[in-house]
């Protein structure tokens, strides 16, 4: 090598995407912010404080877990940042604060530094944080709060406040006069399971009812996730799976007996359904890169739901299914893997061809007769 020239030997792929993985992360955060805003909006201090609160439990757990363990992994990458916000949109908004400080810590020790850090997970780590915290929390995170309460731009839920294995604080000023049981209230979900109530069309598609407890809002959590497509950061196939398999099986249902089973629009637009299929069930860690993997993927997530709302003993059933589409992922990819060029052609064709080709062996019916039959010279 000429004097004066250095030579740079790397790793393969040579060959590098022009998009990173912190470009396409700050998208999804990008993405995410209005359907945080809207949370604010409609629970304001508390929901402000679960999201600054779980979000920065994440960055603290990922910041010790690759400093301590040696893992792969940045708090650049918004990683961390991306399942906090996630998590803290799945959790009631007067969910103590603690709690969620806990399923932040849960979601990234159990869910991401256990596997080996980033892109080595097997489950989503927002899913891993909220099912840790439903087992140990069953009580707190059942407990919802009617959104657009008066007074919420200036005072907390009292719950959110309550210290670890302590009674909530008690109200002030403008809760002084309703009782801490008047702040409980039920999802469209729960209303439709225990008691037959089924919200309106408006109400599921924009969150903005005030007379019950609703999370994000499905019209704008589709309005940013189609914005992910558009950008091709996501890749639309596995919503699609997912909403249309859980809309054809609640379709069946409700054909079969209308009385006893929603409509298919109430299915799509109530719970989290909607912020699973899109943010969740699309994680890239834990889902098949495989186009008709993510079919199959995306189809066995939807059907999960609707099986697990209606004969399961809680509500929602998006969580399970997600998490058990993601224990599949492994399998339906090696299912699902393209067949190379030439494997599986007649065995008979491979044959003629190597006889054929193979300079010790003739056919001598061939030469005198015209018939196919080879003899070893």
């Amino acid at each position: 090598m000429a004097e004066g020239l250095n030579a740079e030997i790397r790793s393969a792929p040579h060959v590098r995407a022009a998009r990173s993985v912190e470009q396409i992360m700050r998208n999804v955060v990008l993405s995410l912010a209005p359907i945080c805003v809207f949370y604010i909006v409609q629970y304001g201090l508390s929901a402000a404080a679960s999201l600054l609160v779980v979000t920065a439990s994440c960055l603290g757990a990922e910041r010790l877990f690759v400093r301590a363990g040696g893992q792969a992994g940045d708090l650049r990458d918004f990683s961390a940042t991306i399942t906090g916000l996630l998590l803290a949109l799945t959790l009631p908004p007067g969910f103590p604060l603690w709690m969620g400080a806990v399923a932040g810590f849960s979601a990234i020790g159990l869910g991401k530094a256990l596997f080996g850090g980033i892109g080595c997970n097997v489950f989503n780590p927002a899913l891993v944080g909220r099912a840790f915290v439903q087992a140990a929390f069953p009580v707190a995170i059942a407990t919802y709060t009617p959104s657009f309460l008066p007074g919420r731009f200036t005072e907390f839920i009292p719950s959110s406040l309550a210290m670890p294995l302590m009674s909530p604080v008690e109200p002030g000023n403008w809760l002084a006069a309703m009782h801490l049981d008047a702040l409980t209230g039920a999802t469209p979900l729960a209303l439709w399971k225990f008691e037959g109530t089924v919200a309106s069309a408006w109400d599921l598609l924009t969150s903005a009812s005030g007379h019950m407890a609703v999370g994000p809002s499905p019209a704008l959590v589709l309005a940013c996730g189609a914005y992910l497509a558009a950008r091709r950061f996501m890749d639309w196939r596995i919503p699609a799976a997912v909403l249309g398999a859980s809309g054809l099986t609640a379709s069946a249902l409700y054909a079969l007996d209308p009385l006893h089973y929603p409509d298919p629009f109430f299915m799509l637009f109530s719970g989290g359904l909607m912020l699973g299929a899109v943010y969740m069930a699309s994680d890239m860690a834990t889902s098949p890169v495989t186009p008709r993997g993510m079919w199959i993927y995306g189809g066995a997530i939807g059907l999960l739901t609707v099986v697990i709302r209606y004969y399961a003993g809680l509500p929602e059933g998006v969580m399970y299914a997600i998490l058990i589409g993601n224990a599949a992922t492994p399998l339906i990819e090696r299912y699902t893997q393209p067949t190379p060029y030439g494997v599986g052609a007649p065995r008979r064709a491979r044959r003629a061809a190597s006889y054929a080709l193979h300079p010790r062996y003739i056919s001598r019916e061939d030469d005198v007769a015209g018939k196919g039959g080879r003899r070893k010279r």
